[in-house]
């Protein structure tokens, strides 16, 4: 009973869940509504001060007669052409210089079949199969997965559940291939976009780039035209999902009437690590098998069928910084000599001053002013007048209807929940991503966007939060807004089969028997 209540409480938008747990004070009740009276008065301060100007100059214009206006323009005939003139060639600048305008036309996340179903217990038992591992580091890993709020239901490649384990170029190729093709398939299907009319097209994965390359392949497998423009990004990790979308919006702003074909993925099979460096051993347990497709479009026709607009995308890179570049690393283990990713101790850390770059420098373009104002303050007030407060947190929930955090672990979602001050209702779509497909990579931040689709949580005027996490140290933000409500039921995405199903009680440790 207490488990159906939890669930029946997480499923709730965040307005219902705060009827449920009413303040125990007035006095916060009071303040709550201070301050939302105080945002509505900032936010509105502009009209608020030039609705009394408009009406006095319409006031005083109404003691006017007719001929007499008449009389008085006439004279001025020579300045009203000039400054005519001077509106039209000012408008045809603006029009001309502005940024052409970018849309997600749709996208699409692939859903392996039946056969690839990794469950925890089935991770186990072909570990300890594989016999590479010491029983330390097979109790290591089980407690990870323990702890690593996944389900039973993650997706593996064919090769790694072989015994031996097969890491052949051969299977490597067979699992991008099939991931890579089945979200693209999805995606033309759901477009009705033929794949000639594809101007641009940028793949990311950071692991494994053979030759040719994987955009290539792609290039091969859909005949794409001669001239296309194309571009394989490796190395970037898990936020180059991202970095491909924001090239693909630079190449847009210069090639007008384009289609933009992003791809995101990651490959499992060719880059698990059999030794037994506990460092490098987590990401065997974190990562599992997914990818994405997105269309993005300049085409104004494209506006009116279009899901989302691209308002803003911001970029920061710690690498410069010697820990920040080694916090994550692929390389030989000091035993064996086996490749792997190691993980840094450092990583949260140095999540968190990556994030706080990237969001002093989004905030100014998506806070409202009240937020800022309220920031200010404060840093004026600890900079300046050296006041022991705690920094402001600005309210991102006043800037973003929906929130999709790269599902990169449970520890980096319980960290931006509380820095944030997100609810749980934010945080479910990256929370059940990581239990239903665990980390994608890049690919995650779309099956989370799906997941708030297959709710019908999106309605038309909604602003997106993406944020993603990668290797360098990157963090990278993306900003969309919903031109449409999006219907459930004419959706086609992985969750729409058992979306009802969803939400489900997480616990802290999921214990794991093999």
């Amino acid at each position: 009973m207490a488990d159906e209540k939890n669930k029946s409480l997480l499923s709730q938008p965040p307005l219902e869940r705060e009827k449920n747990n009413l303040p125990n004070t007035f006095l916060s009740v009071k303040l709550k509504y201070v301050k939302l009276g105080y945002h509505y008065f900032v936010s509105n301060a502009m009209y608020l001060i030039l609705m009394p100007v408009l009406c006095m100059m319409f006031a005083h214009l109404s003691t006017f007669t007719v001929d007499e206006l008449w009389n008085k323009l006439k004279f001025n005939l020579v300045t009203a052409a000039l400054f005519s003139t001077s509106i039209v060639l000012t408008a045809t600048l603006y029009f001309m210089s502005r940024p052409r305008k970018v849309y997600l036309v749709d996208f699409s996340c692939y859903k392996p079949g039946p056969s690839h179903i990794a469950s925890r217990e089935l991770f186990m038992q072909l570990s300890a199969a594989s016999e590479f591992f010491t029983e330390q580091s097979l109790a290591f890993q089980k407690k990870i997965l323990e702890k690593s709020g996944y389900g039973e239901m993650t997706y593996a490649p064919k090769g790694l559940m072989h015994v031996p384990p097969d890491q052949s170029m051969a299977e490597s190729w067979s699992e991008s291939e099939m991931v890579m093709f089945g979200a693209i398939d999805d995606l033309l299907a759901k477009t009705g976009v033929k794949p000639r009319d594809i101007g641009i097209l940028v793949v990311n994965s950071s692991l494994f780039n053979p030759t040719p390359s994987l955009s290539a392949r792609i290039v091969n497998h859909y005949k794409l035209r001669g001239n296309i423009l194309s571009y394989n990004l490796g190395g970037m990790g898990c936020s180059a999902g991202i970095i491909s979308v924001d090239l693909a919006k630079d190449l847009l702003q210069v090639h007008p009437n384009s289609y933009a074909l992003v791809v995101s993925t990651e490959n499992i099979t060719r880059n698990w690590y059999f030794g037994n460096d506990r460092s490098m051993l987590v990401t065997n347990c974190l990562f599992r098998m997914g990818a994405a497709a997105v269309l993005l479009s300049n085409r104004i026709f494209d506006r009116s069928r279009s899901k989302y607009q691209l308002m803003h995308t911001v970029r920061t890179h710690k690498g410069a910084d010697d820990k920040s570049f080694n916090c994550v690393l692929q390389r030989e283990d000091p035993d064996t000599q086996r490749v792997g990713v190691s993980l840094s101790k450092d990583l949260m850390v140095i999540a968190g001053e990556a994030l706080k770059t990237n969001i002093t420098t989004l905030g100014p373009s998506v806070l409202p002013v009240s937020e800022q104002l309220l920031f200010f303050v404060s840093l004026v007030a600890r900079k300046v007048f050296k006041m022991k407060i705690k920094p402001y947190i600005p309210d991102f929930k006043l800037a973003f209807e929906h929130f999709c955090i790269h599902a990169g672990g449970r520890g980096v979602l319980d960290e931006l929940e509380k820095n944030l001050e997100l609810t749980e209702w934010h945080m479910e779509p990256s929370r059940m991503t990581l239990y239903r497909f665990g980390n994608t990579s890049s690919s995650s931040l779309w099956y989370e966007l799906a997941y708030s689709e297959a709710k019908g949580r999106i309605k038309k005027g909604d602003r997106i939060w993406q944020i993603g996490f990668g290797s360098g140290f990157k963090c990278n933000s993306a900003v969309w807004r919903a031109m449409r409500a999006i219907d459930p039921a004419k959706e086609k995405n992985p969750w729409m089969d058992e979306i009802d199903g969803f939400p489900v009680r997480v616990p802290k440790v999921a214990p794991l028997v093999y």
